[in-house]
């Protein structure tokens, strides 16, 4: 047994001296389009494990080996330093994503003494995201500035997505938003120019499969309802 350990880790010695040459990511890109044309790769990178590496897939990261035959779908943790590194990763990734928005394709309540901004996937229709807005005073008196992207649930042409676009094409979006959520005096329904698809589009590739879902600057992820004072800590600790 201990003449088994010890070659073990001398062989664990000489792999680890081996120089970690970096694959050819386009070669490996290659293959992996050709194995796997469904995947778009806009990414790779080396993983902490050797002979591991890290593809990004919008905002979905997997591991492939370096000859692109062997495909890991999961999470990759560091039980020394005790930290997820896929969600890490994946943070950056959604980071990207959300803040290519600009401000103009947003509902935005913006809180007098700002302290910190999320954006939230809602649905008219979702009664927890009803619920948030809600107390949306509450998230303003904590600095939360919200701002708001669309993401009916039930698909595009249904209710509330056509309930989206009229609060959208509304003269007042903020207003039109609230009283649509609070089901007194909803916009009439109306059509224009919007970026309800667009939003839906960013949700998916987000990973958003329920309302509300919030997501930090950061790329930081809270999904469901959760209550200003609970969501200022949060934020509070991500920016520490």
């Amino acid at each position: 047994m201990k003449k088994f350990i010890l070659t073990l880790a001398v062989t664990s010695l000489f792999l680890s001296s081996i120089a970690n040459a970096d694959v050819d990511k386009e070669a490996l890109k290659k293959k992996l389009s050709e194995r796997m044309p469904s995947l778009t790769v806009e990414g790779i990178n080396p993983s902490p494990i050797k002979g591991l590496y890290e593809i990004l897939v919008g905002a979905d990261i997997y591991y492939v080996s370096e000859e692109g035959r062997y495909l890991v779908q999961g999470r990759m943790f560091d039980l020394v330093d005790k930290k997820d590194l896929t969600e890490e990763k994946l943070a950056v990734a959604k980071a990207k994503l959300i803040n290519t928005v600009s401000a103009d394709q947003m509902i935005t309540f913006k809180a007098p003494m700002q302290k910190y901004v999320i954006s939230i996937f809602t649905d008219i229709d979702c009664g927890y995201c009803r619920k948030l807005h809600s107390e949306i005073d509450q998230y303003m008196a904590e600095g939360i500035t919200i701002n708001y992207l669309f993401f009916p649930r039930a698909g595009v042409n249904s209710d509330s997505y056509k309930k989206a676009v009229s609060v959208w094409c509304a003269d007042d979006r903020n207003a039109a938003l609230t009283a649509s959520k609070s089901g007194s005096n909803p916009p009439p329904e109306k059509t224009c120019e919007n970026p309800v698809d667009e939003h839906m589009a960013l949700g998916d590739a987000l990973g958003v499969r329920g309302t509300p879902m919030m997501i930090s600057p950061k790329g930081m992820v809270y999904p469901g309802y959760m209550p200003a004072k609970k969501l200022a800590e949060a934020l509070s600790q991500e920016n520490k």
